[in-house]
């Protein structure tokens, strides 16, 4: 519930499932539990499921925006605005555990810049460098 009071995002496009460390303005981990019931399985891949990896960077910019909240409740909703350098390691099946660890770069006024790694069983399964900016929720 703390998640969803940051987060606009609700089932089936909540991603985020826990968060274990926190460290405000400096780094998250948190977890999401991957399921042989999430609804885009059904579609990827029938017979060989795997977690699409846009899927992934998203589960990343919610981390990153629970980070960038500094894990309060506030009228201001970070925003996804860019990626660059993502790059997929290895598949995400259900039964995964994807760890997410993200990490602020840059802030400047309403941006901030971070940088995230999704990893199964401690291997890489993603990464990328994400940008967001502040919105308040009541423009949106």
């Amino acid at each position: 519930k703390d998640i969803e009071k940051i987060l606009p995002h609700r089932y089936p496009f909540l991603l985020v499932d826990r968060v274990t460390e926190l460290v405000p303005g400096e780094r998250l981990v948190a977890y999401k539990n991957v399921s042989a019931n999430e609804p885009f399985f059904q579609g990827h891949f029938p017979g060989n499921p795997v977690m699409p990896g846009v899927l992934i960077i998203e589960a990343l910019a919610q981390a990153a925006a629970i980070l960038m909240s500094d894990g309060q409740e506030s009228d201001l909703i970070p925003l996804f605005m860019g990626i660059d350098k993502a790059r997929f390691r290895r598949q995400v099946v259900p039964g995964d555990q994807l760890q997410l660890k993200v990490e602020v770069g840059q802030k400047r006024r309403n941006i901030c810049k971070g940088v995230g790694e999704a990893t199964v069983d401690g291997k890489v399964a993603a990464q990328a460098e994400l940008m967001a900016m502040f919105a308040k929720r009541e423009d949106l």
